[in-house]
């Protein structure tokens, strides 16, 4: 049988909700990811949950069966809540009957394998979650190797940012590092190195994508910085045709993941 809960003021249901703070996930290692779907994306890949979520609406499903055993099976936590409880860890008036939440994982920087994928994405100081998920969600539909995180982003884990990827968290590996690690790391790539600026000269869809390519993008507000446009072997532009003069970061990165592929 598993442990039924009601009450919203229980240490567990206290605890999980406390993930949708930055501080929480950084110092517990964990984070939220919400809908069956995405649970059993997570089981099938490997990563099992620490503490399953489930509300009456799922009781019955076998997709949620096979998750309840996996977590068993990890020596997590199987929960039964109420739909209260997991609009509140949700923070959503309709949310999700299954809620999972998991560990962590970052793959380090050294790790890569340059030949796993014919491209791979490095973001400089992403700031907006939704951005950063739908782009490792891109990266991963386009068989990309892993996404870099390079100096201050964003945190993946975040609930807005794990919702944007729709499971892809546990598809492509995430990398976290700093501007000088970053450099030291690309002295050694074997491929090219496509970064986008505004001012550049060279068309996206003109330049050469040296396999493996390393996509190198800027963040919201300034783009790349001369320091990281410096790391490039070409720098690129997407034309505007229309009156807006840039794109959404996300868009524009999955319009340079799929010219690189």
């Amino acid at each position: 049988m598993n442990r039924a809960v009601t009450s919203l003021t229980n240490p567990t249901v206290k605890a999980v909700r406390a993930l949708h703070l930055r501080k929480e996930r950084e110092e517990t290692g964990l984070f939220v990811a919400e809908g069956l779907k995405i649970v059993t994306d997570a089981v099938e890949l490997g990563h099992a949950p620490r503490i399953l979520m489930y509300g009456q609406d799922a009781h019955s499903h076998p997709l949620l069966r096979s998750a309840i055993e996996a977590t068993r099976a990890a020596r997590g936590e199987v929960i039964e809540v109420t739909h209260d409880i997991l609009a509140k860890v949700s923070r959503r008036d309709n949310p999700q009957a299954v809620v999972g939440v998991f560990a962590q994982v970052f793959t380090p920087l050294a790790e890569l394998n340059p030949d796993a994928a014919p491209c791979f994405v490095a973001l400089h100081r992403v700031r907006d979650p939704g951005n950063l998920g739908t782009i490792v969600r891109t990266a991963d539909a386009a068989g990309c190797g892993a996404v870099i995180l390079v100096g201050e982003c964003c945190d993946p884990f975040s609930v807005e940012a794990v919702r944007a990827t729709m499971g892809s968290i546990f598809a492509v590996p995430i990398v976290r590092a700093t501007e000088a690690e970053f450099a030291a790391w690309r002295s050694s790539w074997p491929g090219s190195v496509v970064g986008t600026l505004l001012t550049a000269d060279v068309d996206h869809r003109q330049a050469t994508y040296a396999k493996p390519a390393l996509v190198l993008m800027g963040n919201e507000q300034q783009g790349l910085t001369p320091d990281m446009a410096a790391l490039c072997d070409v720098n690129v532009k997407i034309p505007m045709r229309g009156r807006a003069d840039s794109l959404n970061l996300s868009v524009a990165t999955g319009i340079m993941i799929y010219a690189a592929t």
